[in-house]
């Protein structure tokens, strides 16, 4: 902890091709006294991302530029800025995401916490820190989140209102990381958040989350969608398998992992099979699959999961909506 009246936060930013956006996420970042640093990792970008970034800085030396020369992915990059960052927390910001007045002391007043996330305002593509929507009304509370009820809020049952937690974005102790020599996971382009907040709440992490409104993300329905691919899909269910393989998980944590790893699993190999159906043809995958029994019943599920999700009303727009809502 720094000897200063406050503590300091690194907030993180890795950016693709995000000249359209990254302007208001600096913006805000600088614009929180609590802010040390503001790390923007360029990766590997073909847009005028750097230059927008540059100019929004206006000349503050907190800002700091790294630049990739390869894209390597968001983990990497994250990795990259985490390896020069000074602060007590850091902090991941999106880059067409933004962050809301006085995040940071909110955050930092939770007592005895590892992890200090807040709640998720939903916003239009088009939306901005001027025109905010009306955030629906909540109680302020602080929530306690463990390694269970953690892995719970992010299967992906069908029918059933999902509450996504991997999506916050917590202000994390830069120590607690150091000392448990923790980072992302750089072999994922899909759930890197997940499984560093999986693999922090297994080192015993304190992960606390208030349900005041704090962040602001930008809603594009097809970027939560399908547009990951089969390795990704790989590489997560490695990482959930990795996570079931840590020693001394209670009862409640390792069945709530072992159902997300199945779950993922399942997802895998039906878009495995997939891939081969439009490589080879149907008659072909079948073949394939049929070459791994214990394949089967998982991709039949996921087919017959998929015809009746094509039969259910599209998903409703979350603009104007948080992460966390009202029980």
């Amino acid at each position: 902890m720094s000897t200063g009246i406050s503590p300091s936060v690194s907030v993180i930013i890795t950016a693709h091709n995000a000249a359209a956006t990254i302007a208001d996420a600096i913006r805000t970042a600088l614009a929180e006294p609590e802010t040390a640093e503001v790390i923007v990792v360029d990766d590997a970008s073909h847009d005028q991302t750097m230059a927008v970034a540059k100019a929004a800085g206006r000349g503050d030396g907190r800002l700091i530029i790294i630049t990739c020369a390869v894209n390597g992915g968001p983990a990497a990059a994250r990795n990259r800025a985490l390896e020069v960052a000074k602060g007590d927390f850091v902090a991941v910001l999106d880059a067409d995401d933004f962050l809301l007045p006085g995040r940071f002391s909110r955050l930092l007043a939770i007592p005895d916490a590892d992890m200090m996330a807040d709640n998720i305002l939903f916003i239009a593509e088009s939306g901005s820190p001027e025109d905010l929507p009306t955030a629906p009304r909540i109680v302020p509370a602080v929530i306690d989140i463990d390694l269970a009820g953690f892995v719970r809020a992010n299967h992906s049952v069908r029918g059933s209102s999902r509450q996504e937690w991997g999506f916050l974005k917590p202000v994390m102790r830069r120590a607690f990381l150091q000392n448990n020599a923790l980072h992302y996971d750089e072999a994922l382009r899909l759930g890197e958040d997940y499984d560093l907040y999986v693999r922090m709440l297994q080192k015993g992490a304190r992960f606390r989350v208030s349900t005041q409104v704090g962040y602001a993300a930008r809603w594009r329905l097809e970027s939560l969608s399908s547009r990951h691919s089969t390795a990704d899909l790989k590489a997560l269910h490695g990482a959930a398998r990795s996570h079931l393989a840590i020693k001394g998980l209670d009862s409640h944590a390792e069945a709530a992992l072992a159902h997300h790893a199945a779950e993922l699993r399942q997802r895998f190999l039906l878009r495995d099979f997939l891939d081969r159906k439009t490589q080879i043809g149907r008659a072909g995958a079948l073949v394939s699959a049929s070459r791994r029994p214990a394949t089967l019943l998982p991709i039949a599920r996921g087919i017959l999961a998929d015809k009746l999700a094509a039969r259910m009303p599209a998903p409703a727009s979350r603009i104007g909506r948080l992460l966390i809502e009202q029980n």
